[in-house]
């Protein structure tokens, strides 16, 4: 049997990649030119007007994953006519330790963070429908947002609280490790504890919980870059006794970078809830998102507008600080579930730093109310979805 060379290995794993039309980028065009010299490979690519910008970025790291490659750089065809000449940037990949404080892994003493292990080449370049299923875990769901500050992780510990509070067994991943804000919105601190080499997750309201901010001190800064994001993950998902669950929540940081893509490399995602607030940036950012899960196969399970209006409680009149309506019009131009609206109030802010999601602290608030029908309304999502499969 021949041995490939590089540039075969990163245009075959690349050919796992669907574009804007449903192709692969490979066949389709997307693809231009493969050039490698060593480890360093530049890659040309033309994308098309119905070709998501994340697609470069899926593209990069992707090829970055291929056995043998130590830089990437990705560039626009200037002759393409679909898009303006432009760098799309490269990655270096880097050996880097994650350690704690003390520089040893989490098994050595309680606290620390877990030495990421090297992630296998396999994982790394491989297309999201051949990630392994997480073993006792009916569905891993992502909550994801375009943009930081529109209440994402607000939606997502309200949707396990909600879940769990209904006799569900639930888990949270709190996957943002540049802002672990889900300890808080728990009121949970302690230090995870070791059981035969696997991380022991805490337990709040009925959900399990797992954050980078349960394992470094709350003013140490996450310097990280992908490799090092991609095996934080794999250590949360793969090393954390998770026990049998019917949902893994997966609180992602904003955007569409290393999370995102490791996230759906190393489990079977079965879907992705988009958080937006209704001004045009936090909108767009959001459209974004969806596009990327659209590129890597993972269905959008459905778009929550927060911050949708506020009632003033002396005088009853509703201010629409943030605009209205976008993520509603958002959902009905991709036809996609609109799963509601949630208002702007006191009650979150102040269950919050309490440390209780609204759903369990303030069930009956307007915010609790909105809360729990999108949790439901996401529920029968992915049961719909499940049963189509």
């Amino acid at each position: 049997m021949a041995v490939q060379t590089v540039e075969e290995r990163i245009r075959a794993a690349l050919g796992r990649i669907r574009d804007g039309s449903g192709a692969d980028v490979v066949s389709s065009g997307v693809v231009q030119t493969i050039e490698a010299e060593g480890g360093n490979v530049h890659i040309r690519i033309a994308l098309g007007e119905n070709d998501p910008p994340a697609l470069a970025d899926t593209l990069r790291y992707v090829a970055l994953g291929v056995a043998g490659v130590d830089e990437v750089a990705v560039d626009l065809d200037t002759a393409a006519p679909a898009a303006p000449r432009r760098a799309v940037g490269s990655t270096r990949r880097r050996t880097l330790p994650v350690v704690g404080p003390d520089g040893g892994p989490v098994s050595a003493q309680p606290g620390t963070v877990p030495r990421a292990k090297p992630t296998p080449q396999k994982v790394a370049s491989r297309r999201p429908e051949e990630a392994e299923p997480l073993e006792g875990v009916r569905h891993v769901i992502a909550v994801s947002s375009g943009k930081g500050g529109v209440g994402k992780s607000t939606v997502a510990s309200n949707l396990a609280a909600a879940w769990a509070a209904a006799g569900h067994r639930v888990g949270i991943l709190d996957a943002d490790i540049y802002g672990p804000d889900i300890p808080t919105m728990f009121g949970v601190s302690d230090k995870p504890r070791m059981e035969d080499d696997l991380v022991i997750p805490l337990e709040a309201h009925g959900v399990k919980i797992m954050s980078l901010g349960l394992l470094v001190d709350e003013d140490t800064p996450a310097i990280w870059r992908g490799p090092i994001v991609m095996g934080i993950m794999r250590q949360f998902i793969r090393q954390v006794n998770w026990g049998e669950l019917d949902y893994l929540i997966v609180d992602l940081p904003p955007g569409t970078g290393d999370a995102q893509l490791s996230l759906v490399q190393l489990v079977q995602v079965s879907g992705a809830v988009m958080v937006t607030t209704p001004q045009d940036v936090a909108v767009g950012g959001v459209l974004k998102g969806i596009r990327m899960f659209e590129t890597v196969d993972i269905p959008v399970i459905g778009v929550v507008e927060n911050m949708s209006g506020f009632v003033a409680p002396d005088t009853g009149v509703r201010y629409d600080i943030f605009g209205s309506g976008g993520g509603q019009g958002l959902a009905a131009s991709l036809e996609l579930p609109f799963l509601g609206f949630v208002p702007l109030g006191m009650a979150v802010r102040e269950e919050g730093d309490r440390g209780t999601p609204t759903v369990v602290g303030r069930p009956d608030s307007p915010e609790g109310q909105a809360l729990r029908s999108v949790a439901e309304g996401a529920r029968e999502q992915v049961e719909a979805l499940s049963t189509k499969d």
